[in-house]
Parts: structure tokens; C-alpha cells; sequence
């Protein structure tokens, strides 16, 4: 797994991005929006969300349909010019990795002291600090009302559970985090972007 140091640097966000080709869906876009995959030294086809992989890359959309469509139409193995091997498995492990970069980049804001943990303490964070993005678990309940609507025209991201969240910021689990400004905001809306096509949005309920 590549470490936070190998993604885009985030100050690029705002420069012209180069696109890519996506082999199921047939359409280009930016780079971001994309998830590179390499044929490695056995066939089989890896993964390569650091992008630094050696090889020629493949492109795809990070949604669940695009991969599963990549993979049910053999498109790896017509974009490779070669047989290849996806696994099985090969959409969750996708699923798995795009997770654990999110994980990353909280740890990350979490040694930086840029990450702020709680339901009160990112309410007044919100209120106090210059927070550049908020995380809402996929399955928290009470209050997220109330960080949706103290986080205004913030990016919400909301692709992780409270427990993987939590792990990530060092505790048990966590529902709410508030990611100050300084780029690794930036760097956790894009990686949750890229889940987010795996994931349908948290659909918790106010109890």
C-alpha cells in the first residue's frame, strides 16, 4: 500500500489536471477521478492507486459498475494486448485500499494535530478554527444533522464507518471529525471521492 507521500500533492488540485481514458466507460477525465492499474510480473492485474507502479497504465473509473464491467468484459486483457488475471476478489480489495488512503491521511492530520475528533469538539472547531473539511461517518446517527448544517459550504466526506474512523484518529470509534485547513483537507476529499464509487453515501438516521 503506498504511503500518504506518494498521492497527488493537493496544492495541485487547482492546476490543470491530465486526463486519462477510462477502458469501461470509454470516456476521458481527470486523473483524480480514476484508478490506475498495472499488468504485474505474474499476469495478474494490480492495482496502482499510488500511481508509481512500473508498467504501462490502465485506467478506470472508480465506481464498483466501471470495475465490474472491466473485469466481466475481459476489457484489462484487450486494453494489456495480453491475458491477464483479475481476481475475484479484485473489487473488494479496490474497495479495501481506497479505504485504508482515507485512514492514512487522517493518521496523518492526526500526528499534524490538523484533525479534530467529537461531536462537540468539531462543533466548536467549526465555530473557532479554520476547518477546511468535516467527516461524517457512514453510520452516525444522532447529530449529524447538526455537523451538516454547522459545516455550511464545508466538503463533507462520509465515505468511512465510526469504527474505521476511529482506528484512523487513534480512538475507538468516531462518528465526526473536522480536518483543518493546510492540504490534507484537500487530500481526504479527493480519496474519499474516489471511494464514494464504491460506497453509497452513509444513510444514518437522526435517533
Amino acid at each position: 500500500m503506498a504511503a500518504v507521500a506518494t498521492m497527488t500533492r493537493p496544492g495541485r488540485a487547482k492546476e490543470r489536471e491530465s486526463e486519462r481514458r477510462c477502458i469501461a466507460t470509454g470516456e476521458s477525465q481527470p486523473k483524480h477521478g480514476l484508478i490506475r492499474f498495472v499488468v504485474g510480473p505474474d499476469d495478474h492485474i494490480v492495482p496502482d492507486l499510488g500511481e508509481r507502479l512500473p508498467g504501462r497504465g490502465i485506467w478506470v473509473t472508480s465506481t464498483r459498475e466501471a470495475l465490474s464491467l472491466a473485469i466481466a468484459k475481459k476489457m484489462f486483457a484487450r486494453a494489456a494486448k495480453q491475458a491477464v488475471v483479475a481476481e475475484s476478489d479484485l473489487i473488494d480489495r479496490v474497495e479495501a485500499m481506497l479505504a485504508k488512503r482515507c485512514q492514512d491521511v487522517i493518521g496523518l492530520a492526526r500526528r499534524s494535530d490538523q484533525m479534530v475528533p467529537g461531536y462537540d469538539r468539531v462543533l466548536e472547531a467549526l465555530e473557532r478554527v479554520p476547518v477546511g473539511a468535516v467527516a461524517i461517518a457512514s453510520d452516525a446517527g444522532t447529530g449529524r444533522r447538526s455537523v451538516e448544517y454547522g459545516a455550511g459550504d464545508l466538503p463533507v466526506v462520509r465515505g468511512l464507518t465510526s469504527m474505521e474512523m476511529g482506528a484512523a484518529a487513534g480512538k475507538g470509534t468516531v462518528s465526526f471529525l473536522a480536518m483543518l485547513r493546510g492540504g490534507l483537507d484537500e487530500t481526504l476529499v479527493r480519496e474519499n471521492d474516489r471511494l464514494s464509487g464504491f460506497r453509497p453515501e452513509g444513510t444514518g438516521e437522526e435517533k
